[in-house]
């Protein structure tokens, strides 16, 4: 409960810094939204934006998407890397959809993971920011920040989860993510955090620790 309590403490300074964090895909449904967090695996926001214009103008739809040709889809999602196999993995999550959830994305964990080419992480940012579910992201930001801040002794992304699950209450799991991805991305970076310049130092267990920049 003492751990939990300087947990929140923390997370609550840190919100107060980025009052504005929020999920960097653009998307105007939960549908958009799990494409985009597809092509965001390996990949910055910004260029999944880009992308994901000519992408929803040409396949609008779980329907229309399964019906492409591999190729198709492969040349207006290039540039994010890995093009072949998420172009596979979306024409055959987009034909899933249709066979198992009548077109619709599911609101369940389990459901969404049973999709190709949806792993937790992409499932938790469906479920928190298209359903509005708690779902902690762990991404490489989270991972990174969760283990300095003493949150976990963990690298297996799964297990950080958990712990973070049992660490912080339900209702803060998803601003908890963005918050700690703004963070990760404006000052406590990977290598060498900026701790130098970090308005939550004094209550970093790290402080001191690793060099400040």
């Amino acid at each position: 409960m003492k751990q939990c309590g300087k947990a929140l403490q923390l997370l609550n300074m840190l919100e107060q810094i980025y009052p504005e964090a929020h999920c960097a895909l653009n998307y105007n449904n939960p549908w958009e939204l799990l494409v985009a967090t597809i092509l965001s695996a390996q990949c910055t926001d910004v260029r999944v934006n880009q992308v994901t214009v000519d992408l929803f103008r040409a396949f609008p739809d779980p329907t229309s998407l399964a019906a492409a040709q591999q190729a198709e889809v492969e040349v207006l999602i290039h540039s994010t890397g890995f093009f072949r196999n998420k172009a596979k993995n979306l024409i055959r999550c987009a034909e899933q959809l249709i066979q198992r959830h009548e077109g619709e994305v599911p609101q369940t964990l389990e459901e969404l993971i049973a999709l190709d080419g949806v792993g937790r992480k992409t499932a938790n940012v469906v479920l928190g920011n298209a359903f509005g579910i708690p779902g902690m992201v762990v991404d490489t930001h989270v991972k990174r920040l969760a283990r300095r801040f003493g949150w976990t002794s963990s690298e297996n992304p799964d297990q950080i989860e958990k712990d973070l699950c049992r660490l912080l209450p339900s209702a803060v799991w998803t601003r908890c993510a963005h918050t700690l991805i703004w963070h990760g991305r404006a000052c406590c970076k990977a290598p060498v955090p900026h701790c130098s310049r970090c308005a939550i130092v004094a209550l970093c267990p790290r402080k001191g620790v690793e060099r400040a920049h």
